[in-house]
């Protein structure tokens, strides 16, 4: 058997000085995590992190920069799993649009109140891509390359 890890992606966005979580029900209960997923067969990793955001937010996220790759094993799954996390910014809102299942709700949250909340981060890449974003770490699109 081949091991393979997850590959996921998350959205990054701050506006104001607070950034979009969503908290979501989970197996662990509930938990808070930038709007992110799975990569699904045949989409681009961008195209993912667009609709990611838009799946479980109801907002249009337009990606301008990728934030960091990230590897994160979860002990508690006993997965591990790789974060292509972007940057970017929302451009529109679908406040009647159904949320994914397992999303509770979607919201902005400032810095400090979202440290405070670390022990209810669904990993603890939520806090390393918000201070990644804090640091000023960006990196162009461009390094992406997707194939059909």
């Amino acid at each position: 058997m081949i091991w393979k890890p997850n590959v996921t992606v998350a959205a990054v966005v701050e506006k104001g000085g607070q950034y979009l979580l969503v908290e979501e029900q989970t197996g662990s209960g509930i938990l808070f995590n930038q709007p992110a997923g799975h990569l699904e067969p045949g989409e681009s990793i961008i195209d993912a992190a667009i609709r990611e955001t838009l799946e479980e937010t109801a907002y249009t996220f337009v990606p301008q920069s990728v934030l960091g790759i990230y590897h994160w094993h979860s002990h508690t799954e006993n997965i591990t799993f790789i974060r292509f996390a972007f940057t970017g910014s929302v451009i529109d809102h679908d406040p009647d649009r159904a949320l994914d299942i397992g999303i509770v709700r979607a919201g902005w949250f400032g810095v400090e109140e979202i440290r405070q909340m670390t022990y209810c981060h669904r990993s603890p890449l939520v806090m390393r891509c918000i201070e990644d974003h804090l640091a000023g770490k960006h990196y162009s699109l461009e390094i992406l390359t997707h194939y059909d």
